[in-house]
């Protein structure tokens, strides 16, 4: 083998590493980057060896060009559909060719609702079961649901207050809703039809003969429930206090509204509301807290993603629905995934077969919502490396110099 095949491998081999840096700091700026290292291996004619011989090598080639899976530098952004992976893992995407894997997490939601990449490939969860949790054997397309959240009916509700005790008989006997000399106190809360709709909900509560027994009854959007022909203000519900405030009466204290229907068509309204832990005791009247479990019709407000990767879409009724959870994929030898571009890889046999999973748990990184992870080059190294594959490249192109100077001294003298 002559110095000039052997000086000519050198040359080759050195501008393949500053392809290589070069492609490195080409990309010292796309998210999800994983730099590749140059490796080389000297090369020896096979059969030339013996243990009487002392054999010149043959040169030198480059024997892979290794990619480098170290975590690049995680930056916050302003979009909650930036991810970023902390640790091992990639995301899994799905586009016309098939299934591809990215660390690349500058996702946005195209005209179908579906969460895709720059390319458009679709990221891919695993799908919420009816039960709770999520079908970690199955893929689908994240989409975001742009309809509305549906609304829920009031069917329940818990009243907390406390009534005074002592109050007066109300002037008034005949309860009518109108007239505050009927009743000794009242307060308000919002209950919602089937079809979202609001209306305000009045409790009035009346003093009987007997110090310990309060009637109540109960308003829709002004209109009396529990009303009958003979009541038409509605039927009175009593509760009964033990001589220490508790209520003991009806057990459990519950009482039930019903009969509003609303005027938007709605279905019939019936609420069963507790006051177990109302009270009557000496001082004024007060109120804890009313609650009720109905709620209005809500649009979608934003996206929330944990760092297991569960999405959840929070609507501006205070509702929230989880859409899946992030499907993760790592590799037995990821240096052997096959790069696409775009900041894409795909399985290959050299890779071994993709291990699925989700996010924070054994073997994956954690998801951080409205970050991206940087490119892990690092400018520094490849500029040293640059100058050292520069050398390399000058130092093989001058024994190619020499070589011919030495061959055109020999050919002088033979002439």
């Amino acid at each position: 083998m002559s110095s000039f095949s052997i000086a000519l491998s050198g040359l080759t081999a050195s501008s393949s590493d500053l392809d290589v840096t070069a492609n490195n700091i080409a990309n010292a700026d796309t998210v999800g980057f994983k730099e590749s290292r140059a490796e080389f291996a000297d090369v020896y004619a096979a059969g030339a060896v013996n243990l009487n011989t002392s054999v010149t090598g043959e040169g030198v080639r480059v024997a892979s060009t290794a990619q480098q899976f170290t975590q690049g530098n995680i930056s916050t952004s302003s979009s909650n559909l930036d991810l970023a992976i902390s640790g091992n893992g990639f995301f899994t995407l799905k586009d016309a060719n098939g299934v591809v894997y990215s660390r690349n997490g500058q996702f946005t939601q195209d005209n179908t609702g579906n969460v895709v990449s720059s390319t458009g490939a679709a990221l891919q969860v695993y799908p919420p079961l009816a039960s709770g949790g999520f079908n970690t054997g199955a893929l689908s397309d994240l989409n975001l649901e742009s309809a509305q959240s549906a609304p829920q009916t009031t069917t329940t509700g818990t009243a907390i207050l406390n009534l005074p005790a002592g109050s007066p008989v109300p002037t008034v006997t005949a309860f009518d809703p109108t007239n505050s000399l009927s009743y000794n106190e009242s307060t308000s809360t919002t209950v919602y039809d089937s079809l979202g709709e609001s209306y305000p909900a009045t409790l009035y509560f009346v003093q009987t003969a007997a110090p310990n027994v309060v009637n109540v009854y109960m308003t829709v959007n002004g209109t009396p429930v529990n009303a009958t022909t003979a009541a038409p203000n509605g039927v009175p519900q009593s509760l009964t206090f033990s001589n220490s405030g508790a209520v003991t009466a009806p057990a459990g204290g519950g009482l039930t509204f019903g009969g509003f229907t609303p005027p938007d068509g709605a279905q019939t309204m019936n609420m069963a509301f507790n006051f177990n832990q109302t009270t009557q005791y000496g001082g004024g009247f007060g109120v804890t807290s009313i609650t009720q479990n109905g709620y209005a019709t809500g649009q979608l407000s934003t996206v929330a993603i944990d760092p297991s990767g569960i999405v959840s879409a929070v609507y501006t009724n205070g509702r929230s629905t989880e859409l899946g959870q992030l499907a993760m994929a790592n590799f037995p030898n990821p240096q052997g995934l096959q790069q696409l571009g775009d900041t894409d890889w795909a399985q290959t046999y050299s890779s071994g077969n993709a291990v699925q999973g989700t996010a924070a748990s054994a073997g994956f990184g954690s998801i951080q919502a409205g970050a991206l992870e940087s490119s892990n080059v690092d400018l520094t190294t490849e500029l040293v490396n640059m100058i050292t594959a520069q050398r390399s490249f000058d130092s093989n192109a001058q024994v190619i110099t020499t070589a011919n100077q030495e061959s055109q001294t020999v050919i002088q003298i033979t002439h």
